[in-house]
């Protein structure tokens, strides 16, 4: 095989190159040659094409996604911001608490086991490099129509990758979601979020700064697996008669990303790294091009060195592969010994592959040959940039005008109760225990709160007590009915789950799944949910301190709902004081926290009952949200309630329902004035949370909420082995928790 080096590259501009096939367009080659001076090499062209695809990139929202900085203030927790591998905020104590969402969503089509699986592996390597130990993964799941072949391909085999790579790890799976929904059916959301904990001064970043430092590659050999996986595969709109659309996915071993995670935090401990980058998605590419362009710049890396599980590669597979469980480190010169003794230890693989130069460019060599010599910014920082055309689809107005306010409702106590048991035993409705017993969510044993509570919550300090809990959600069909609105009720929901266990919110990371951004519709969905969810986090105090964007989430002209998934990271002192979901003392009250309105666009009930999807969404008020939150916050802190559980996908029936399965009683509920039994039970409007009060607490409680403006209004009690609405059904549990719980194991059991 003849190498195209940069000597033969300058010598020869006409050689057509596969620039094309790598996923570049036309003019983006252009410009990759008018930056070099000439045409590229083969393994330049490789690493522009990887790093230069929307994934890695994100050159269709770059231009929108800077309203987070420009427009987001940072709060006195963040320590460290959108660019690093991943968000860090201070939670007290001298603890940093490190967390980030992100989507593996193509490759868990393909194979959804090893899609899956390493999109966890991805998520914590990113969580290590920022210097922290990883305490917890979440998992965000969006799967086509239940019923439908396809899905009972994808779901177990996403489920059990999940759990078989974070239960090896020894991490506790504490929150997600899973929604279906047809829209997802050929491009299922497989969202994975990670959090760490460290000391302030523990906190490392990615770059390669110091002339002479060693560029060490550590971790499992680099394969075939994964060559262009997620960043090419990421890029195009999923076409399986397009070979080059379909790479191998990546394969993921636990193990070895135990050996890892422990070989890492030990060099750590010991200070003896510069900089630490893992190899996720573009690989070497990425990781070689980052670190050189965040640090002096310079960098010069010998290919030859890199440790194969297949001497056939190329230079250029070896650049582009996505294999997993490896990280790239800058080390001092008189302490690379001391880091490679700590890695044999560890049994894990290291060679020092390169050094910090000091110059500005990135050279790469292989059989002696350069093969690679660039501005490393021009790779990682300086891709294209589009201004893609947007605008309101032609279709916006007549589904918002399709009122699902005006569909028909139950006339009688009779079919009242036999819709509150469809909604019940509907796939969205129905209990996730089929999926959240196939993980481990108790490991370590830190984990406070875990599925199916509100939030999931982890202690930071044995001694004080301090804990951090994390929450994520998002409405694909509110925010296909308002792209603006329906960011923030994501944002509002997961800031009302954390708050509702007692947490405070501190900051988010974000996963925003949307179509082709070649497609306009899809544009100013994407560009109202930016703006809709920065204006939110501005108004709640929430800085984002990170996240992921996934687009091509389509299949032809079908794109999926947009749908913007949204952590939200919260701290409380002591978790002690946590707040459960579950119903557990008999004779405490039922409040009803905010204001019901008849609001039922994107509603459960309007998608179980009429198959609908049209109206308007739930309206949001921010400062409803965050004084809801200092209510909950406050009423947990200081003892006045026992359980609390947020008002969502459902309504109250669906929260109060969870409450009673979770504590193993029953309730008697009382239709307020002013309400019929419908909307009592069904209305998903916002700003709301149900909670079980002591009678010995009740004046303290409802005195709080009354001097603070918070509406409150009791609702029933915690009594008995049925859910009653008092004169119009009763549901004895029994037969809740059959309707509830049977309607996974049947589909995919």
């Amino acid at each position: 095989m003849t190498l195209d080096t940069v000597k033969h590259a300058s010598a020869t501009p006409d050689v057509e190159l596969p620039w094309k096939e790598l996923g570049l367009k036309e003019d983006e080659y252009a410009k990759v040659r008018e930056i070099l001076g000439r045409r590229p090499t083969g393994a330049e062209l490789a690493m522009y094409s990887v790093m230069w695809s929307e994934h890695c990139s994100y050159k269709s929202s770059k231009v929108h996604l800077k309203q987070f900085g420009d427009k987001v203030p940072a709060n006195d927790a963040m320590l460290v911001g959108i660019g690093e591998n991943a968000g860090v905020v201070d939670v007290g104590q001298g603890y940093a608490v490190t967390f980030k969402v992100e989507s593996h969503n193509h490759p868990s089509y393909v194979e959804p086991y090893q899609g899956a699986a390493t999109g966890v592996g991805g998520i914590v390597r990113d969580i290590i490099a920022m210097g922290a130990r990883p305490v917890a993964v979440v998992d965000p799941l969006r799967m086509g129509a239940a019923d439908h072949p396809d899905t009972r391909r994808v779901l177990p085999g996403v489920v059990a990758g999940i759990g078989g790579y974070g239960n090896s790890l020894g991490l506790p799976n504490i929150g997600g979601e899973l929604v279906f929904d047809a829209c997802y059916q050929g491009n299922p959301l497989v969202n994975a979020g990670a959090i760490g904990v460290m000391r302030h001064e523990d906190i490392h970043l990615a770059k390669a700064s110091g002339p002479g430092n060693k560029v060490i590659l550590y971790g499992a050999r680099t394969g075939g697996d994964g060559i262009g996986g997620a960043s090419i595969l990421a890029s195009e709109t999923f076409d399986d008669t397009k070979p080059s659309k379909r790479p191998a996915v990546q394969v993921g071993d636990p193990f070895q990303e135990k050996l890892l995670i422990e070989c890492t935090l030990e060099a750590f401990a010991e200070k003896l790294v510069v900089g630490i980058q893992d190899l996720g998605a573009a690989g070497l590419s990425c990781a070689t091009s980052e670190l050189a362009s965040n640090g002096s710049g310079g960098m010069r890396v010998e290919l030859d060195d890199v440790p194969l599980r297949d001497s056939t590669l190329s230079p250029e597979e070896i650049l582009m592969s996505e294999s997993q469980e490896r990280m790239c480190a800058v080390v001092e010169p008189d302490k690379v010994e001391r880091f490679l003794a700590i890695c044999e230890k560890w049994d894990v693989i290291a060679t020092v592959v390169g050094e910090v130069t000091d110059g500005d460019r990135l050279e790469i060599f292989w059989h002696g040959e350069k093969i690679v010599d660039v501005d490393p910014r021009t790779v990682a920082h300086d891709g294209p940039v589009y201004n893609r055309p947007f605008a309101r689809p032609s279709w916006q107005d007549a589904l918002q005008a399709d009122d699902a306010n005006k569909l028909p409702r139950p006339t009688t106590p009779e079919q009242l109760r036999e819709q509150v048991l469809a909604l019940l035993s509907s796939p969205n409705q129905a209990s996730k225990a089929w999926v959240t017993d196939q993980y481990d969510r108790f490991v370590q044993g830190n984990t406070v709160l875990a599925q199916p509570e509100d939030a999931g919550m982890i202690r930071v300090n044995e001694e004080t007590g301090l804990g951090v809990a994390i929450a994520t959600d998002g409405n694909g069909r509110f925010t296909k009915l308002d792209p603006y609105t329906g960011a923030q009720l994501a944002l509002a929901e997961s800031y009302r789950n954390v708050a509702a266990s007692g947490a405070k919110p501190l900051a988010i990371s974000d996963c925003l799944n949307f179509g082709s951004p070649e497609d306009p519709d899809v544009m100013w969905q994407f560009a109202e949910a930016i703006r809709g969810l920065a204006d939110g986090c501005l108004q709640l105090g929430t800085p984002v301190t990170g996240g992921n964007v996934s687009l091509y989430n389509q299949t032809g002209d079908a794109a999926i709902h947009p749908t913007p998934v949204v952590a939200v990271l919260g701290v409380i002192d002591d978790v002690a004081r946590r707040t459960p979901i579950a119903f557990k003392e008999e004779g405490q009250l039922l409040y009803l926290l905010g204001d019901t309105h008849e609001e039922f666009g994107g509603s459960a009930w309007s998608q179980v009952v009429h198959d609908h999807l049209g109206g308007l969404p739930p309206k949001v008020d921010l400062e409803r949200e965050r004084l809801l939150g200092e209510i909950l916050i406050s009423a947990s802190r200081d003892g006045m309630i026992d359980a609390a559980h947020d008002l969502s996908d459902g309504g109250l029936v669906q929260a109060v329902t969870e409450s009673c399965l979770r504590g193993g009683n029953g309730a008697r509920l009382v239709v307020p004035d002013g309400l019929d039994a419908f909307t009592f039970l069904f209305s998903e409007s916002a700003g709301r949370a149900v909670v079980s009060v002591p009678r010995s607490e009740e004046l303290r409680f409802t005195d709080m909420c009354g001097a603070r403006g918070l509406p409150a209004t009791r609702v029933g009690v915690v009594d008995g082995e049925e859910i009653e609405v008092q004169g119009e059904f009763g549901i004895p549990l029994s037969e809740v928790a059959e309707a509830h719980r049977g309607t996974i194991p049947a589909l995919f059991g």
